[in-house]
Order: C-alpha cells, then structure tokens, then sequence
C-alpha cells in the first residue's frame, strides 16, 4: 500500500498484477489499482482532473491527463471518501506510476493533490524500480 497526504486529502493506492489479462510472451503485462481518497479536512472539495506519470522498466514514460477518474468527479464532504479502481497495461513487466489530482475546494480555491509514486511489479520481474 503506497499513501500521500496533501492538504487534508490522503490518497492510499493499493495495486494487483492481472496475470489472466498479460501475455508475457508478447510483452503485455496488465495491472489493476484501487484508490481511495479521503477528505481529512473541514471543507468539501471536488476532484476535477488527473494527470499520471506511467514509467516503463525501459524508462519510458507516457503522461495522461484528463477530466476526472473513471468517468465521475467526485465531491468529498469533510470526512467522506471515494473509492475507484482502474488499470494500465506495460510492455514491460515493471514499471511505477505517480500523478496528481486537480481539486476545487467550496469556496473555489485551486490546488492539486499528490498521487503517491507506487510500484508496478509482476513475478515477471527481474528487479522492482520502486
């Protein structure tokens, strides 16, 4: 488990290799995230976009950017959470990910949200990056 907080918002990031889903002999290899964000402080907030770093065993990277995660942009109470998962494929049978979340508080302050670097290892792996 790999958890940043930033500004009352923690983010925890849990990560599963999807082996039914990779074909090592192709070099596909598939990993499922979940990720939870919760609302530690005393304002409502709403997540509007995300943008992920995605860096390959080869150093590779690949940057996507976009309005909220899995289609919703969440609004967390003080105290609330929100719950997603989601996944990436590699080429190769390691790599890490990293990002932010672009958030909006009630009262209409702007900032962004760490998205804790975090490991994407598959028993593929001949050595793990993070």
């Amino acid at each position: 488990m790999f958890e940043a907080i930033t500004e009352n918002i923690k983010v925890i990031v849990e990560t599963r290799f999807i082996e039914e889903q990779s074909d090592p002999d192709e070099d596909y290899y598939v990993w499922a995230y979940r990720i939870t964000i919760a609302n530690l402080g005393d304002e409502t907030v709403q997540l509007l976009a995300r943008h992920w770093k995605i860096t390959d065993a080869m150093g590779r990277l690949q940057e996507v950017k976009g309005d909220g995660v899995v289609g919703e942009q969440p609004t967390l109470l003080p105290g609330a959470d929100y719950t997603y998962s989601s996944g990436t494929p590699l080429t190769t049978s390691s790599g890490f990910m990293c990002g932010h979340y672009f958030m909006r508080t009630a009262s209409g302050r702007d900032f962004d949200v760490e998205i804790p670097a975090f490991s994407l290892v598959s028993p593929f792996a001949k050595t793990a990056l993070h």
